[in-house]
């Protein structure tokens, strides 16, 4: 009898998803569905959606979910977390939520260094309403509400959220990786477990900002999506570890 090697992970449910062809998302929903199982946690996690592309995750995850306005899952998640400190609470927040109405709950959840895991899908827009310019649109990028290209003087500049959420010092752990390859792909799931770890640990905040491709709105091919990725995106939201004071690392 053949062994099977791979499978659905029980974190995830059998719905099909409603993502774009090429999105990222359904990349990152299989990776933290699979954390969550290889850790063993998945019948004592919570996780946290807002509005965004991603509103929709209950469908998905096979966890307990709530649901926060626009911005306010890392608000929502600490209310879970410090009701229920024996939960692992997530969040799952795309740029144009994490990044805008919601910089000041996250950069103050890290300060604090609430036991929180966030993740933070990066596609440099606002996906879900049609493609306008975000806080990490880049410098020259056309969207719906910037159709010349994104002006430092009139838009300013792309927000690294990552680089500010480092600096807060209960903040313990923060990553930038990126979905546009198999090796990519590897260390965001290592990044993602590791954020998770940090959690369980009792260390502090964690965050994993995760660059995505958005082919729809970028108006682009996949592979294209995943190119202007690889190529144009990183150079400012360069790849790699950000911060870590786990204890090994201090």
């Amino acid at each position: 009898m053949a062994k099977q090697v791979f499978k659905k992970p029980e974190a995830l449910k059998d719905n099909i998803y409603h993502y774009c062809p090429g999105c990222g998302h359904s990349i990152i929903h299989r990776l933290v569905a699979e954390v969550l199982g290889e850790l063993g946690i998945r019948e004592k996690t919570v996780g946290v959606p807002p509005a965004g592309c991603a509103v929709l995750a209950y469908n998905y995850f096979n966890v307990d979910m709530g649901e926060a306005p626009h911005g306010r899952a890392i608000a929502v998640a600490t209310g879970l977390k410090r009701a229920r400190p024996d939960l692992v609470v997530f969040t799952y927040q795309g740029d144009g939520d994490i990044a805008a109405i919601g910089t000041a709950e996250t950069i103050h959840a890290a300060n604090r260094g609430e036991r929180l895991t966030s993740i933070f899908v990066n596609n440099g827009v606002y996906g879900m309403t049609g493609g306008q310019m975000a806080p990490t649109t880049l410098v020259g990028q056309t969207t719906t509400t910037t159709p010349f290209g994104r002006e430092p003087l009139k838009e300013g500049y792309p927000l690294d959220l990552s680089q500010m959420v480092a600096v807060a010092r209960g903040s313990v752990y923060i990553e930038r990786t990126a979905v546009t390859s198999p090796k990519n792909v590897i260390k965001t799931k290592k990044a993602i477990k590791k954020a998770f770890q940090v959690q369980m640990d009792n260390l502090g905040f964690a965050l994993v900002e995760i660059l995505s491709q958005c082919p729809t709105n970028w108006k682009v091919s996949p592979v294209e999506s995943c190119r202007h990725v690889e190529e144009e995106v990183v150079k400012s939201y360069p790849l790699g570890v950000i911060k870590d004071t786990t204890p090994k690392n201090k």
